[in-house]
């Protein structure tokens, strides 16, 4: 494998972590949930890993492009919906809807505007990337959801949920603003 290869060869690795974090979260053993929280860690460092590596090694192409961050999105979409059924949760589901919605169309959106030929006018803002942290390690909190060093995990993960799903809205009402002349104008 070369340098150029690393940052895609790291992006489906992120891929096949998926089915391998679902399998661990529910496998019958004390140390499930917490084996499966450090798999999504892992898979959450090498989203920004293949991007540095892309950018530095000089290795991103247009399906590289395409790939990364539908990664993230399985990755997130599939945790979201694991923490709303093993916690049962309002507030839980409630954010499960809104984040994988925002997700949904947001990518319809960029698609749109890249066929319009004005993807830079959605491009992701550092609003979309603080959102992002808030909901990887809000969700990593409510993955692990245990007693480690007296800290409440569960409580911190869903304030940082709340906090992410507010950061969710608010980059959808970027977005969305920022495409509004183009929609609006019907190209």
């Amino acid at each position: 494998m070369t340098l150029q290869q690393l940052p895609m060869t790291i992006t489906w690795l992120r891929v096949l972590l998926i089915p391998v974090f679902l399998v661990v979260y529910y496998l019958p053993f004390e140390l499930a949930h917490f084996s499966a929280m450090v798999i999504f860690v892992i898979a959450a460092v090498t989203d920004w890993l293949d991007g540095y590596l892309a950018r530095r090694f000089q290795a991103t192409s247009r399906f590289g492009a395409f790939l990364d961050p539908v990664a993230d999105k399985l990755i997130v979409a599939v945790a979201l919906v694991v923490v709303a059924v093993d916690y049962q949760h309002w507030i839980v589901t409630l954010a499960t809807i809104i984040i994988i919605m925002r997700e949904m169309a947001v990518s319809a959106l960029r698609e749109w505007m890249a066929e319009s030929k004005l993807s830079d006018v959605v491009a992701v803002s550092k609003m979309g990337k603080y959102k992002t942290t808030f909901q990887l390690i809000a969700l990593s909190f409510l993955i692990y959801g245990g007693d480690l060093f007296g800290v409440p995990w569960v409580t911190l993960g869903l304030i940082l949920l709340i906090v992410a799903t507010f950061l969710t809205v608010l980059s959808l009402w970027q977005y969305a603003k920022a495409a509004w002349p183009a929609i609006k104008a019907g190209i």
